[in-house]
């Protein structure tokens, strides 16, 4: 079967993915391109949107890319840089300045079919230097935004021209800060493109099982069952499509897993009826063998990631790979990012793009049947097969495991800068009622889209949790060389923090997961796991006061999609329950509370 689709046109900016994930939820196919993609390949689209892009501007120069889709008869719209790019095509000017942030209200005008059944004024989300200053023949302004106390007018914040069927808007409507956003996209997707929503997940299903059929044949299927989310829906989609008796499964134990992980696992696939071929592997060994003196985060991910990829060539061949098709839970980000464009070469090498993986994808040796699917719609598929609601909505779990939350020291105290921040963040912290303590180790951190490498302030004290929350961005605000504010929950504020030597040992492993044991089953005994987003679970290598050699860190957050991250509050009572089930684990110094907002502080502390 074939789908009405529309292509979303990748400038760089970060809200690519998030625009198709928006046009997908009007059951319609939306699908990553790039702006250098022959015309011909656009001809088979609905519609077109271009997405933003932090680093391109359409003020000046010219903008390079294949501007031949312009001459296609099917709809485009644009947002933020691609609206300016539509103005400009067609004889509008855009000039640097008038830049907008965050919230504005659009007022509307005219009854464009873009904001059909949408009110005069609608709350929408502005991030912009350039703006348009004119529009060309044929165009007409059908929303600004108003400035100020006086009202003054950001004109051409939406263009149209019906004729053409052009469209832009300097806003970004797949945020969510945009109300009524998805009412605008479903304009555009249903309504002006004349779209039908057939992409379902019950139609997906049908199709990809027969895909599937189609590519396997007679062959048998070998999958690396890690027990996430992608992979356990891949394994039961196979399993569907060729019969448990073709598909050969194997996972494997790192050593960095949590408590009782390969167990679960095991007794997962056991009971979708997929262990007539279930393999596992205890590379425990390996790993903590290859990690034995690391302590450079980026070192160990690396680690990692090349011993995995050694163990699953050793146990691949062993096994007979070379007999079976490849199977994988590769999702549709994964796909775009390693696809060797401009865009993508920066971003990350996936371990299911390796080169004995890159090869057998040459030799079309290789079954991926969630190629085309974002995570919230793998776990939609998901359910619809039946498999449990905990597997599939489980807390997001880092690649490298407990190895990323197993933070490391030489026992050198980071203290550059110290001088200014110390008494900068106790003079923040004391407006607050508060007490603070510059830690002197560092935490990565997100400024601005760049990576910071910063110290982490505790603060002590008791005080209401938003007012928690407003002192930690006072303090980002207020003092420079800090990324990550934590709460203390131990009985006292401590007077001193040094740091201790460690690297990844079987026993600081074993600390840490039972700590994270003991905080999952704390946000399950509350109620409260499918609340938050993700909390991991941190063992830093830092004395406090002479007591201990681990300091413990929770880090729960609210999110959507992980771009964006605010501190959950625990209740009360799991906060007590912790503080003494934790403190009471040998050699535990301490225990804190992230209470940092993403940016300027990233999900995880490595």
């Amino acid at each position: 079967m074939t789908h009405d689709a529309i292509a979303v046109i990748d400038f760089g900016g970060q809200y690519a993915h998030l625009i198709a994930t928006k046009v997908r939820r009007q059951h319609v196919l939306a699908e990553i391109r790039q702006p250098e993609d022959p015309t011909e390949l656009f001809r088979r689209y609905k519609g077109i949107i271009l997405s933003g892009s932090p680093s391109l501007s359409s003020h000046g120069e010219d903008s390079a890319y294949n501007k031949a889709i312009y001459d296609l008869d099917i709809p485009i719209l644009g947002f933020c840089f691609g609206h300016q790019e539509i103005a400009k095509h067609y004889g509008g000017t855009v000039v640097h300045g008038a830049s907008e942030w965050g919230p504005a209200d659009l007022q509307v005008v005219g009854d464009s079919p873009l904001f059909k059944g949408l009110s005069s004024v609608e709350r929408v989300f502005m991030s912009h230097f350039d703006s348009v200053t004119s529009v060309g023949p044929g165009f007409e302004e059908i929303g600004f935004t108003t400035l100020g106390e006086a009202g003054a007018s950001h004109r051409f914040a939406a263009i149209a021209s019906d004729a053409l069927r052009r469209y832009g808007c300097q806003f970004h409507p797949e945020v969510d800060d945009t109300v009524h956003g998805d009412e605008m996209i479903a304009n555009f997707v249903l309504g002006i493109c004349g779209c039908s929503p057939s992409w379902t997940m019950d139609k997906y299903v049908e199709e990809r099982v027969a895909q599937v059929r189609a590519q396997v044949g007679d062959q048998s299927v070998f999958l690396l069952a890690s027990g996430g989310v992608d992979s356990t829906v891949a394994a039961r989609l196979l399993g569907m499509a060729i019969g448990p008796e073709r598909l050969h499964l194997l996972h494997v134990d790192n050593g960095l897993m949590r408590k009782d992980e390969s167990r679960d696992v095991l007794e997962a696939f056991r009971a979708f009826g997929l262990d007539r071929n279930l393999h596992f592997v205890d590379a425990s060994d390996a790993f903590l063998t290859a990690l034995a003196g690391a302590v450079e985060p980026e070192q160990k991910r690396k680690i990692i990631g090349n011993t995995f990829i050694e163990v699953f060539e050793r146990e691949a061949r062993s096994r007979g790979i070379e007999r079976h098709l490849l199977g994988q839970g590769t999702i549709y980000p994964d796909t775009i990012e390693t696809g060797g464009t401009k865009r993508a070469d920066t971003i990350k090498t996936h371990h299911n793009r390796v080169p004995i993986i890159e090869e057998m994808l040459r030799q079309g040796r290789v079954v991926e049947p969630l190629a085309d699917l974002y995570k919230v719609e793998v776990r939609e598929l998901g359910e619809k097969l039946g498999i449990p609601h905990d597997l599939i909505w489980r807390h997001p779990f880092p690649g490298p495991g407990l190895g990323v939350r197993l933070l490391c020291s030489t026992g050198e105290a980071l203290r550059s800068g110290f001088e200014a921040i110390e008494p900068a963040v106790a003079e923040v912290a004391q407006r607050y009622g508060l007490s603070a303590l510059a830690l002197p180790i560092k935490s990565v951190g997100v400024k601005a889209d760049l990576r910071s490498y910063e110290h982490p302030v505790l603060i002590s004290g008791d005080a209401p949790w938003e007012r928690l929350v407003e002192a930690a961005g006072h303090l980002f605000k207020g003092v420079a060389g800090i990324n990550r504010c934590i709460w203390n929950l131990g009985p006292r504020a401590p007077g001193r923090a040094r740091p201790l030597p460690a690297t990844v040992t079987r026993d600081r492993l074993a600390l840490l997961r039972e700590a994270d044991h003991l905080v999952m089953e704390g946000l399950r005994r509350h109620g409260i796991y499918g609340d938050i987003w993700q909390c991991p679970t941190v063992l830093v290598p830092l004395e406090m006061d002479g007591a201990g050699r681990e300091f413990v860190i929770i880090r729960p957050i609210h999110s959507e999609r992980a771009m964006t991250a605010t501190p959950a509050q625990l209740p009360p009572r799991l906060r007590d329950e912790l503080r003494a089930q934790i403190l009471a684990l040998p050699g535990v110094s301490g225990l804190a509370l992230d209470v940092t907002t993403k940016p300027p502080g990233t999900i995880e502390w490595e």
